[in-house]
């Protein structure tokens, strides 16, 4: 057995309980566990961030000012009603993820898969944020499809992309201000409908908003976002 992360061998624990129960089919080094940080204690109740991390000022109530000035914007309001993510963005899980994303290796999928949240998805209808065909081309298949195939969780494809500037590319002003990135997949239907959207990581918040205002638009009732990374 491989640390599914890093490759690392790992040796099977051999005890009453891992012959009677299934053993996971990704497993992680102690390294790699030690490097993920996962999200715990006081955060913002719209984003998940953590509020030890985050400067007095940069708070408002219960939601950090970031929140505050999205549900302040009436453009904006009321288009997501919530995000959860597992583990910080730290400089670990950054280069995890374009190893996942960019270089092809779809297998970490599986790894981060055995952190989604299943009670998140009862009573929704999930579907994982898009990419444009021309960069699915790019990196042969979309990581929130991979993550939610590996936790083996049924999905809707609600979205479609058009191609552009990878966000990550873009300041944030531009993130803000893009609005027309995602439309209805033909036929998409949302009415009264709780949706979950599933996507790597949140970082300002414009994608999953962007995504949520054209499913709310579309019909949905409440629009909920998962990913991996905050």
């Amino acid at each position: 057995m491989n640390c599914t992360i890093c490759l690392t061998s790992l040796r099977p624990v051999l005890n009453w309980t891992n012959l009677v129960k299934k053993q996971k089919t990704f497993l992680l080094c102690e390294d790699c566990m030690s490097k993920l940080e996962i999200i715990e204690g006081e955060r913002c109740n719209m984003c998940c961030r953590l509020f030890a991390l985050v400067d007095a000022r940069f708070k408002k109530g219960d939601v950090c000012l970031d929140c505050y000035k999205w549900e302040s914007n009436p453009s904006w309001k009321g288009m997501l009603d919530g995000n959860t993510s597992i583990f910080r963005y730290n400089d670990f899980l950054k280069e995890k993820i374009a190893q996942f994303k960019y270089r092809g290796d779809h297998q970490v999928a599986g790894a981060f898969a055995e952190y989604f949240p299943k009670s998140l998805v009862k009573g929704r209808v999930v579907t994982p944020v898009p990419l444009s065909a021309e960069r699915l081309y790019e990196r042969g298949f979309n990581q929130a499809e991979a993550i939610l195939e590996y936790a083996q969780i049924k999905y809707k494809p609600l979205l479609t992309r058009t191609h552009g500037e990878k966000q990550s590319k873009k300041e944030r002003q531009d993130r803000l201000e893009n609005t027309a990135a995602f439309s209805a997949a033909i036929n998409t239907s949302c009415n009264a409908q709780h949706v979950l959207l599933v996507d790597d990581i949140y970082t300002t918040g414009a994608t999953v908003r962007q995504a949520a205002k054209v499913l709310k638009a579309a019909g949905a009732s409440t629009v909920y976002s998962f990913t991996i990374a905050r």
